[in-house]
């Protein structure tokens, strides 16, 4: 019973909306031919831009992704440094960092009030375009905020080799540079593949960064031309936009196949004996160190301490100084203004809905999955990763499709209204909260399960007395991860909010796109220092959840 009400939920709420949505686009458009509407698409001039500006500046930016992600990952795993996980965790700073912050963030830094360049005297001349508005800026900021993807994958395969390769080599005279360029790195090429084509396929459904840099600069993408185009004209363009949205799944689903070919065909090797232990990198250690901090600081800090110094102004276009100071943007923003404090009601009540829904369905599709062994479980919990894999843009496309008309049986609608958001989150992110629950229940003896069975305990109160508390450490974790990632989300917001629902990254869009640039800066950094809040909460279950669940502390 329980099997069947969590894979019709995962099919409501993730298979149901997608492939109408995919179905629309299929549809005959005005021609009445078939297909008609992906041809008459396709002839446009504005999607053949948008899609060729889509494709080079995703492929561009994985380039960086991975000069940047390759030697971070190599440095961090292969060399005895200290403070580890604080490196790490600022390695991987730019996921829980939504786009639209760290775009906001970037802009501070290399616009003409920066208060960074100013101190340098390297800032642009006032009234000059920022640098960042075109081709280039995308290609940099999808680049970091995607470095993380390789940086992951290569890491994992550093660190799942076996110690014996390096004692081999060492012995047959190979020096520590031989050993990384013709030992490791060949194993770990796939890895850095399938990194890479992940970075690619999360570039392609990239909403913040584009649309705050491209739609000024003139540079449009996919995801920017969808949102404009619902933005000017509704649902009534639901078909075409539908198209597009086919396109960026075509364009997403590519590279994630191509990672999946790559894995499947890379050579295996046997990972059982003792893991690889970093090198000594002996005099060279302490400039590698310099570096490695040097360049972590310049990506991850730099950019919020500029993001701050903005917040701190007390105008648009006034550079930071001791007589200039001021916490006016923070108090007229977060004070002040009742639409922001709705937006962080909504937020944080939204959020909170979808971590405990997500948490509760990953504790039952864990058990049933894991534990009990039903094939049902497993297939919905490959289904619930459906809505993460696709661009959020598609999933709030599909929303619309769906939900718009008024639903059977009760007759209402539920768009524009917080329940749309709510559900889409928890389709969203329930990936998030399946993965850790899942490994924590792997190692599970089921014959625990069957006695609890034997003994006259029903599903559900086995599940309470004995599954929630072996599971509770790695629910809460993901819990925390799917409410941390839900509280700024953009890409999904941004087409399925209305007035009385704002949410924190839709305010900051907002603020930003109206050239209150100082508002949305004092909005991100009270945002970002509320998700580090939840990062460190997160970081002190470090010790009770399973290896590998906190990705800065593996």
């Amino acid at each position: 019973m329980l099997v069947a009400f969590l894979a019709v939920f995962v099919l409501v709420l993730a298979v149901w909306p997608l492939g109408r949505l995919f179905a629309e686009a299929l549809g005959t458009g005005e021609s009445g031919q078939s297909f008609g509407l992906i041809s008459e698409a396709m002839a446009s001039r504005a999607f053949g831009r948008a899609f060729w500006n889509t494709l080079e500046t995703s492929a561009a930016s994985v380039a960086v992704s991975v000069l940047l992600g390759l030697p971070l990952a190599l440095a961090v795993s292969l060399i005895r440094i200290g403070n580890r996980v604080a490196l790490t965790f600022l390695v991987l700073s730019p996921l829980l960092i939504p786009s639209q912050i760290m775009a906001l963030a970037w802009i501070e830094l290399m616009g003409s009030s920066s208060p960074i360049l100013g101190l340098l005297g390297l800032a642009p001349a006032p009234g000059a375009m920022n640098p960042l508005y075109s081709r280039g800026g995308i290609v940099w900021l999808m680049g970091i905020e995607h470095m993380p993807l390789v940086f992951l994958a290569v890491r994992a395969s550093l660190t799942s080799l076996p110690e014996d390769l390096v004692e081999a080599a060492r012995i047959g005279g190979a020096g520590t540079f031989r050993i990384v360029a013709g030992v490791l790195l060949p194993l770990t090429a796939p890895a850095m593949v399938a990194g890479a084509s992940l970075a690619f396929a999360a570039s392609v459904g990239n909403f913040g960064v584009p649309a705050l840099l491209g739609i000024p600069g003139r540079y449009p993408m996919l995801t920017t031309l969808i949102y404009q185009r619902l933005n000017g004209f509704g649902p009534a363009v639901i078909g075409q936009v539908a198209v597009l949205a086919l396109v960026l799944v075509a364009m997403a689903g590519v590279a994630l196949g191509l990672r999946g070919i790559v894995l499947s065909r890379s050579v295996p090797i046997d990972r059982s004996g003792r893991p690889l232990v970093p090198f000594d990198a002996g005099r060279f250690r302490r400039p590698i160190v310099v570096v490695l901090w040097s360049v972590v600081t310049l990506l991850a800090v730099v950019p919020l301490l500029a993001l701050l110094g903005a917040a701190l102004s007390p105008a648009v276009g006034v550079r930071l100084a001791p007589d200039t100071l001021t916490l006016g943007g923070f108090r007229s923003t977060l004070i002040d203004s009742a639409t922001v404090r709705r937006a962080f009601a909504n937020s944080i009540l939204l959020s909170a809905g979808a971590a405990v829904a997500a948490a509760g369905i990953a504790v039952g599709l864990a058990y049933l999955g894991a534990v009990r062994r039903l094939k049902l479980a497993r297939w919905t919990a490959w289904f619930a990763e459906l809505p993460f894999i696709v661009p959020g843009t598609v999933l709030a496309l599909a929303y619309i499709l769906v939900f718009l008309p008024p639903l059977p049986v009760i007759g209402v609608s539920i768009y524009g209204s917080a329940t749309i958001l709510l559900l889409a989150y928890i389709s969203r992110f329930l990936a998030l909260a399946i993965g850790p629950v899942q490994t924590a229940l792997a190692s599970l003896d089921p014959n625990l399960d069957e006695m609890g069975r034997i003994l006259g305990a029903g599903t559900f109160r086995r599940i309470v007395k004995l599954i929630v508390p072996l599971a509770a450490p790695a629910a809460a974790a993901g819990a925390i991860l799917v409410f941390m990632t839900a509280f700024n989300e953009l890409t999904v917001s941004a087409l399925l909010w209305s007035s009385g629902v704002e949410t924190i990254g839709v305010m900051v869009f907002s603020l930003q796109y109206e050239g209150n640039s100082t508002s949305a800066a004092a909005l991100s950094v009270a945002s970002i220092g509320f998700v580090l809040v939840l990062a460190l909460l997160v970081d002190r279950l470090g010790s009770r959840l399973p290896a590998g669940t906190l990705p800065w502390r593996s």
